[in-house]
């Protein structure tokens, strides 16, 4: 035990004391964390504002559920290769990796401007632009902590995931009004424009630092690919978790998914169509807002902690009455709540999975979980779609989370004890580095204290 009275003595200690003592001004005080977080910002922000325009403008052309569906998922699809793409990422500087796929997404996206482009090339267009995501989105989880320190690391990844909700809820909202009123194109500009200002955020308010892997300490790719998945999935408190996160997500995102078609089956008014997407889409998203800010405001972190396993069964039990098909604004009422339980839940699991995840797999495990997030929204996307093409929609949502409810009642049930997860934390925390400065000279410094002191497997 430390000597020094104000020092945290355990990691369990770091988890409800530490989150206490940080604030968000000790966060953006940080100019580096002020680069990465507007680069993140304003890159969310571009990409669901022409998500939800190409929903709608493939639902148009096609008046198909499926493509519609298709069009929103087919961003999802290169996580198939995530975790390659991800410990690809480790090889190189994060901040180089960052620059890079922001401009190749920026060209990419605004080939989608020229007038007439077949359906078939758009997805094309989506899924290439779509493989910048993976290892954009590791170098970022895998940096911050050395931008921000051990201590200040719940507060801003639980920042950075509240503020992702709120671009959605502007994306989702501005998306939709503006591909139904107007046209998919201004959005889809507006997210070009977002790509080229994170790459010059990134570019100029981040320091350069080595490469996490140097020349000498790489294997094999598929070798560094598999040693992420067996931490991940052999480690029952970080496997716990990722199975919770990804069990929420399959069940959460059916109504963003479908939320085009759901808003045209329920009205012919194109103008009230948009409107309802956009309420729809954007529900999930600002209950997500909503539920982070005052849980996490209010409830002790122990005891958010022992309220993980209930929590988790009801983002989907909120979805249940959808079976009855009520209109638009009912449905996005169910999906608001639904989320504010999701933004009680999410940001504790993620802090515990970032504190028990040892220093030197980040990036890789990252990669992991967030492929298996992204696919799983995928998947049920397609499966809900096809579906819904033969039966009734709200049948189909209403049957979905039944199902979702039944999957969290029994996760619940076989949910780790806490001193499970306090070892975890402990254990991991003898790997961190001292925070580490910018610099090509800077050097890793290894500690076997816990230093006071949260990632989303984001989202």
């Amino acid at each position: 035990m430390s000597e020094d009275p104000e020092r945290p003595s355990t990691a369990a200690d770091v988890v409800t004391q530490g989150e206490d003592a940080v604030t968000f001004r000790d966060i953006f005080s940080l100019p580096e964390y002020r680069a990465l977080y507007f680069s993140t910002l304003v890159n969310w922000i571009g990409d669901y504002l022409s998500r939800a325009a190409v929903t709608v403008l493939v639902y148009h052309q096609s008046e198909s559920v499926l493509l519609s569906a298709a069009s929103f998922a087919i961003s999802y699809l290169p996580w198939f290769f995530g975790p390659v793409l991800a410990a690809l990422a480790e090889r190189y500087p994060y901040r180089r990796v960052m620059i890079t796929s922001d401009l190749c997404r920026m060209v990419l996206i605004g080939l989608l401007l020229i007038p007439d482009v077949p359906v078939p090339v758009m997805l094309v267009l989506l899924f290439l632009s779509s493989l910048g995501a993976p290892p954009t989105q590791a170098a970022r989880s895998a940096l911050l902590p050395a931008v921000v320190g051990r201590e200040r690391l719940a507060l801003a990844l639980t920042t950075n995931q509240t503020s992702g909700q709120a671009a959605q809820v502007i994306g989702y909202m501005a998306g939709a009004t503006l591909a139904v009123a107007l046209t998919p194109r201004i959005a889809l500009g507006i997210d070009v424009a977002t790509f080229a200002l994170s790459a010059l955020l990134i570019a100029f308010g981040v320091g350069r630092r080595p490469a996490a892997f140097g020349r000498t300490q790489r294997t094999h790719l598929l070798r560094e690919t598999a040693e992420g998945f067996h931490l991940v999935f052999g480690h029952a408190a970080l496997r716990s978790i990722v199975i919770v996160v990804f069990t929420t997500t399959v069940f959460a995102i059916v109504p963003e998914g479908l939320a085009a078609a759901w808003a045209a089956e329920g009205t012919p008014d194109p103008g009230t169509r948009g409107l309802d997407q956009g309420l729809i889409m954007a529900a999930g998203p600002f209950g997500f807002v909503f539920g982070g800010i005052l849980f996490n405001r209010l409830v002790p972190a122990a005891r958010r902690a022992r309220l993980i396993p209930y929590l988790a069964v009801l983002p989907p039990l909120f979805l249940v009455p959808s079976l009855a098909g009520p209109p638009a604004s009912v449905v996005a009422l169910l999906v608001m709540f639904s989320g504010v339980i999701q933004g009680a839940l999410m940001p504790t699991l993620n802090a515990t999975f970032v504190l028990a995840l040892p220093h030197h797999f980040r990036a890789r495990a990252f990669g992991v979980v967030n492929s298996g997030v992204q696919l799983s929204q995928f998947g049920a996307v397609m499966i809900t779609g096809t579906l819904a093409d033969h039966f009734w929609l709200p049948l189909v949502v209403g049957l979905w989370s039944i199902g979702g409810t039944l999957a969290m009642i029994l996760l619940a049930l076989r949910w780790p004890s806490p001193k499970t997860f306090t070892a975890a934390v402990e254990a991991a925390a003898t790997t961190e580095p001292a925070r580490q400065a910018p610099g090509p000279g800077s050097a890793r410094v290894p500690t076997t204290s816990v230093t006071p002191e949260r990632h989303r497997p984001n989202r």
